[in-house]
């Protein structure tokens, strides 16, 4: 057969990923083409008066713009604000708790103590349960689980009528020693559905079966309170991706940075409270690896907070206790440190003429004066836009024009007030938004003890590439790394995201071979319970699980979670769990007691499905010098001068350019700072570089 009668190459068909993050301000789409290795992103304002309409007017517009069809939709992941912003405003289910009898002031007492303890004017949150919400059932389960009381179903009737008289629409369970077992919540539980079919009911064991009753009790509270909302949400999400003819079934992004799907996220609610955070954690680690970047502080500032947090060894860091709100949340979860400074943050002069950036946001509505949506009052993108990095194209992908003129009359209100020139103002007001990131960033590196001269600033988020470069140069940080697509990270991250599933049993008992058998029974638990989570989630592959143990040194309160193998509980061997943990107690407080009694409080198990190996396409580098679209002027260092600007798409690999500049692209405008040397890499990545600390 010759050239001439060979058939035609047949197009693959696509084969589209498609990641999705809704933020306070924008929606954000990565989307992927597995056939073709062709990416696409988009930004489109969120709608918060109708929550999930901005799906689907981004998804009308990758079809219209990009060729999406929703029929070639194989994988959608869908990280969402509902259940955060119903926390952080308050406008969750009205709950009742049911609790022991005698221990009504349980989530009042928490753990005794204040928010702030060196502020004379500290206050606790109002709980998110009423004090008249709360209802002591008679029942009595030990602490070795021996009942000495069984409910009194009497009592519970004569709540839940209670409850029901004063509007509840559901009702938490929460005993004490439900860790050891939750009989008594789910027999209490069992007898609310009977009696009020019309109430949901969590309990604290099936939430979250950890000691400490305030702990259990808080995670089940917030996961009652958002549930009637997200669960809403993700049922209407599914019926409109079914009836635009999606065939994936939705994954939701998790707390942990992993995912689930759509109907276990109607329950599992509290799972998914920090998911655009994590996500967007997750997503930087995939990019900090293929740049390989091993060690990131990762800055991703929206339009209303910045978050940080700290990759170490190409991979996210992991805690629990995390604040939602004014409240802990219990579950593990990446850990990430917040602030409320973001491109929306609202600058403001006190009454002592004191000028004051944040917490206060203009989000999407009315937004930031210089999006013509209303807002009139200044903010950090208005500075930016007085300041001359904003305002020479289009953003938010053609959604956007931005208006100079409005952002310098709403910034020359505050200049009037303190006596200054517009410009100084603005540029004041980005001084101060940069000195709170510092602050934050500060306490984090404490806590962690890291030296961030080791460490690059990966900027994302519409803000971060912004005031990235600004606020590495003030840290000290020699080099910055910002991604191709920055605007886009957390809707890459769970893009890139694994199944991943947390597992948890309190064993409580001293590391002794008579705790053995317990161990033993727990870890096999934990493994059976994770592998039946992942075959739930529709993962066909191999399991990945891995093991920790929360421990401490007898007569210790709180304990540190050990990473621990799984053959050491199986085979009974003692020593080498004791040897990790003494290792890990002296790293982190640089003292152990080899001849101390252990104890283990907990077992932990995760369980990891591996997701798509998706390939994102690189080009070869070409050492060239970058050629900018033309001079713009920058109002910096106390004066205005030209500045290169240069578009972001025009920018090859192995480009190189000298700071200050200005890079604008469809999802964000990235600021170079003098001194600065720029480099785009294979994966089209901008690196600065900005010598030793000492010179910056």
């Amino acid at each position: 057969m010759d050239g001439t009668d060979r058939p035609a190459a047949q197009t693959p068909a696509a084969d589209w990923k498609v990641g999705v993050d809704i933020g306070g301000t924008f929606i954000d789409f990565c989307a992927l083409d597995q056939a073709s290795g062709r990416v696409v992103s988009l930004k489109v304002l969120t709608t918060p008066g109708n929550p999930g309409a901005e799906l689907m007017t981004g998804l009308d517009l990758l079809a219209e713009r990009e060729g999406l069809t929703p029929e070639d939709v194989t994988r959608f992941v869908h990280g969402t604000t509902v259940g955060i912003n119903t926390i952080i405003q308050r406008k969750g289910a009205r709950l009742a708790l049911m609790t022991n009898a005698g221990f009504e002031d349980v989530i009042e007492l928490a753990r005794l103590r204040m928010p702030d303890m060196y502020s004379l004017f500290c206050a606790r949150p109002d709980q998110l349960i009423s004090r008249d919400m709360v209802f002591g059932i008679p029942a009595r389960l030990r602490a070795d689980g021996r009942e000495t009381l069984a409910p009194d179903m009497t009592a519970v009737a004569t709540a839940v009528a209670a409850a029901r008289a004063r509007g509840a629409e559901g009702i938490v369970v929460s005993f004490l020693h439900a860790w050891r077992d939750g009989a008594q919540e789910a027999a209490v539980a069992a007898e609310i559905a009977r009696l009020a079919p019309g109430l949901f009911v969590f309990t604290g064991a099936e939430v979250w079966p950890v000691i400490r009753e305030y702990e259990r009790t808080t995670t089940a509270i917030l996961n009652g309170y958002v549930h009637p909302r997200v669960s809403g949400y993700l049922g209407a999400l599914e019926a409109t991706l079914a009836g635009k003819g999606v065939p994936a079934r939705p994954m939701l992004t998790k707390s942990n940075g992993g995912l689930m799907n759509a109907a276990e996220g109607k329950r599992a609610c509290v799972n998914m409270l920090l998911s655009g955070t994590a996500s967007g954690v997750i997503g930087a680690a995939w990019l900090a690896r293929q740049a390989g970047e091993s060690r990131v502080l990762t800055l991703d500032i929206g339009g209303t907070s910045a978050d940080f947090a700290l990759i170490v060894d190409g991979a996210a860091q992991f805690g629990s206790g995390e604040l939602i709100g004014e409240f802990p949340l219990h579950i593990p979860s990446v850990s990430v440190s917040s602030i409320g400074i973001g491109g929306g943050s609202i600058a403001h002069v006190d009454a002592h003429g004191i000028l004051h950036v944040g917490p206060e946001s203009a989000g999407s509505t009315p937004g930031p004066a210089c999006y013509g949506r209303g807002g009139t009052r200044p903010t950090v993108t208005d500075a930016m836009a007085v300041c001359g990095w904003l305002g020479h194209t289009d953003v938010a992908y053609d959604q956007l024009t931005i208006d100079v003129a409005r952002a310098r009359a709403a910034v020359g209100t505050l200049a009037e007030m303190l006596g200054k020139s517009v410009e100084d103002t603005a540029q004041a007001i980005l001084d101060i938004a940069v000195s709170e990131m510092f602050v934050e960033v500060e306490k984090l590196v404490s806590r962690a003890g890291v030296d961030l001269r080791d460490y690059v600033l990966m900027p994302f988020g519409g803000g971060g590439p912004m005031l990235g470069a600004f606020l590495a140069r003030e840290l000290g940080m020699r080099r910055v790394m910002a991604p191709r697509r920055p605007g886009v990270v957390s809707a890459l991250g769970g893009l890139v995201a694994d199944l991943r599933g947390d597992f948890i049993r309190t064993v409580f008992r001293p590391l002794a071979p008579a705790a053995m058998d317990d161990l033993q029974a727990a870890l096999a638990a934990l493994q059976d319970e994770g592998r039946g989570w992942l075959t739930a989630q529709g993962h066909a592959g191999a399991p990945a699980l891995s093991v920790s143990a929360d421990m401490r040194y007898a007569g210790q309160s709180y304990e540190i979670e050990v990473p621990v193998e799984a053959d050491w509980i199986a085979r009974g061997d003692l020593a080498a769990i004791a040897a990790a943990f003494h290792a890990l107690h002296r790293r982190i407080y640089d003292f152990d007691d080899p001849a101390g009694a252990i104890e283990v409080v907990n077992l932990r198990l995760t369980a990891v499905g591996a997701g798509p190996a998706l390939v994102f396409p690189e080009a070869p580098e070409t050492a060239a010098p970058a050629t900018p679209l033309r001079e713009v002027p920058i109002h910096t260092g106390g004066r205005t001068r030209p500045v290169a600007l240069f578009e972001r798409a025009g920018l090859s690999a192995g480009a190189s350019f000298t700071g200050p500049a200005v890079v604008a692209q469809e999802d964000t405008t990235f600021a170079i700072p003098e001194g600065a040397e720029a480099h785009v890499d294979r994966h089209l990545n901008i690196h600065l570089s900005f010598g030793d600390a000492a010179d910056v």
